[in-house]
């Protein structure tokens, strides 16, 4: 199995050379903004059903974040308390758009804080 990291750049290649409109951030494979064209009618699916299952059940056998699925697997306790506390973070609905107005376009992620997270993604809803 490739490594996290090869298999963004994998992914971000295809990405690329598809139709998508790709926009690089800072010129690294960090981060990217990524247009694409949803269905017109069943779009309330992706959000009602395929992201919470995703956030509900997700399947660290085929990680995004090593480093999660790892902790997932050896400590499901240790992991669910760093999800919530990432949740408690970064995922409150009165922060959307601060993230953006913190960060300077010109700052990147280190590796740490780009694994840290993807935890947060990778992670199950409290209810």
């Amino acid at each position: 199995m490739s490594s996290p990291s090869k298999r963004r750049e994998m992914d971000l290649m295809k990405l690329m050379m598809s139709d998508y409109k790709v926009e690089m951030i800072n010129d690294g494979m960090q981060e990217f903004y990524v247009d694409f064209h949803g269905p017109k009618e069943n779009l309330v699916n992706v959000f009602e059903v395929f992201l919470p299952q995703l956030l509900l059940y997700p399947n660290p056998s085929d990680p995004l974040n090593g480093e999660a699925a790892a902790l997932m697997m050896r400590d499901r306790p240790a992991y669910d308390q760093r999800v919530k506390e990432y949740c408690e973070k970064y995922a409150k609905s009165e922060d959307v758009g601060a993230a953006e107005e913190e960060k300077s376009s010109d700052e990147e992620l280190s590796e740490e804080e780009y694994a840290s997270s993807d935890e947060a993604v990778a992670g199950k809803a409290d209810p």
